[in-house]
């Protein structure tokens, strides 16, 4: 009887307390929820080491060794990237970029709800910044992969989504980003905090602008007809100086710290050097960013054939800006853009013309940035000089911005494989006999969404880094 009394009991204080058991069973030491700002600056945050970071391996980044597949730097220990045997993932760009903005955005509009007093077009403007970030973010992973999980990507509810057609999916960003610049209103605020742009919305415009211009230019051989009508619409909104470039700063202490420097100078990374067919080019024009993007080995710079174990202390490793953690990291740049117009007008879209003069203005801006004189001198040299460079313009455009897009190897590499030049050779021992022309899907995908995986795979013709791209046709 007094056993059954003290069960009773028990049983009595533990229902009567239940209410306030699951009050007081919260944890305050670790936040729940977060603003939408949070969210949306981590993503950022988040691509900037992905686009910047350079050790690979099965990390969940699959552009970090895209440096190394343009030949602008290769390693001299390891050199499975050199060699094309590297494994890839993109985990952290769903998980650390993709549903980070996808939570921003669901925050601004559980708010805008909530609160009916809300600036509608400050809000309105955030959710279109949100939106250019995933439109920025999706577009790098299909000139990456090809058909990718898109439409179901993010249900969370979806372990084993569906692979989208690459060309559909592109199709549809564009859609997605030419309504996101439409409703980007300038005369209203956006994000407070804001660690691309400092909230300010003629610049998210600008980039916007830009990017479809970008992104219009990479479908012109595969669609000329709709890359005319997206270019024709971007202009004249693009970028029009280095002031203008969208780019994440860094700052000096970590976590907040170039992703490039946390490799390199805390790493203590001694295998990644110039590579032979970028610096012989430099050399040979006599180009003065070698003194920014390399160090010199006793007053010469020296790169390494790619693919080749050889001697660290024997070849130009990266610039000392490389080794600072304040570097900015580069999504999108002025010089780009002006490539992009020197294209256009060679190729008669949207009226843009001047050809020359617009590969000069790009050759200016990248000196100027990175703060090197002689652009002017540099120009006149017959080999540089756009009426007397070897080549068409292909050659000529496509030569002067693999340089100008030293750090900037995930562009550099997509657009070596749009315009092909350089003219680039796969070293000997690599596991393919061309210079890779898009990533292998993840072995993560290959174990846990394999029917999706294979039937990707058949469409796109093959899981190889061999098979070309939709955009991708001459």
């Amino acid at each position: 009887m007094k056993n059954s009394f003290i069960v009773f009991s028990i049983f009595f204080i533990l229902f009567s307390c239940s209410e306030d058991l699951e009050d007081r069973n919260v944890d305050r030491k670790n936040v729940t929820d977060a603003p939408a700002d949070s969210f949306f600056n981590l993503a950022i945050k988040n691509m900037s080491d992905l686009l910047s970071g350079i050790t690979y391996g099965a990390d969940g980044n699959p552009f970090n060794t895209t440096r190394i597949l343009a030949q602008q730097i290769s390693s001299v220990t390891y050199n499975e990237g050199a060699t094309y045997f590297s494994n890839f993932a993109w985990s952290n760009v769903y998980m650390g970029v993709l549903i980070n903005l996808e939570k921003s955005s669901g925050v601004v509009e559980s708010e805008m709800l909530a609160d009916e007093s809300a600036n509608e077009v400050v809000n309105r403007n955030r959710l279109a910044t949100i939106e250019v970030m995933k439109v920025f973010t999706y577009a790098k992973l299909v000139e990456s992969f090809g058909n990718i999980p898109y439409s179901g990507a993010l249900d969370v509810n979806n372990i084993s989504p569906e692979y989208d057609d690459a060309r559909t999916i592109y199709e549809d960003l564009l859609g997605r980003l030419r309504a996101a610049v439409n409703n980007l209103d300038t005369s209203e605020a956006s994000w407070e905090n804001d660690i691309l742009y400092a909230g300010d919305v003629a610049l998210w415009k600008k980039f916007g602008n830009s990017l479809l211009l970008q992104m219009g230019m990479r479908i012109a051989d595969s669609d000329p007809g709709l890359a005319a009508e997206v270019i024709a619409g971007a202009l004249p909104g693009v970028f029009t100086s280095n002031e203008d470039i969208a780019q994440v700063e860094h700052l000096s202490a970590p976590p907040n710290t170039n992703e490039l420097w946390t490799d390199l100078a805390v790493g203590n990374r001694r295998d990644f050097v110039g590579a032979k067919p970028f610096i012989d080019l430099m050399n040979e024009l006599e180009d003065p960013r070698r003194s920014v993007f390399f160090q010199d080995v006793n007053g010469m710079y020296v790169g390494s054939p790619p693919g080749e174990v050889v001697s660290y202390d024997s070849y130009s490793r990266f610039g000392l800006l490389f080794y600072e953690p304040t570097t900015s990291v580069i999504f999108l740049d002025y010089a780009t853009v002006e490539f992009l117009l020197a294209e256009a007008a060679e190729r008669n879209i949207a009226s843009v013309t001047d050809a020359e003069a617009h590969y000069n203005t790009a050759i200016k801006a990248s000196f100027e940035y990175y703060g090197v004189t002689g652009a002017e001198t540099y120009l006149q040299q017959p080999e540089v000089a756009y009426s007397t460079a070897t080549g068409d313009w292909k050659q000529k455009i496509g030569e002067q911005k693999w340089i100008a897009l030293f750090n900037q190897g995930l562009e550099a590499w997509t657009e070596y494989r749009r315009i092909d030049y350089p003219e680039l050779m796969a070293p000997p021992g690599a596991y393919v006999d061309i210079v890779p022309v898009r990533l292998i899907y993840p072995i993560s995908e290959q174990n846990l969404n394999r029917s999706n995986y294979e039937s990707a795979a058949a469409a796109i013709g093959g899981d190889l880094l061999t098979t070309k791209l939709f955009w991708d046709i001459n």
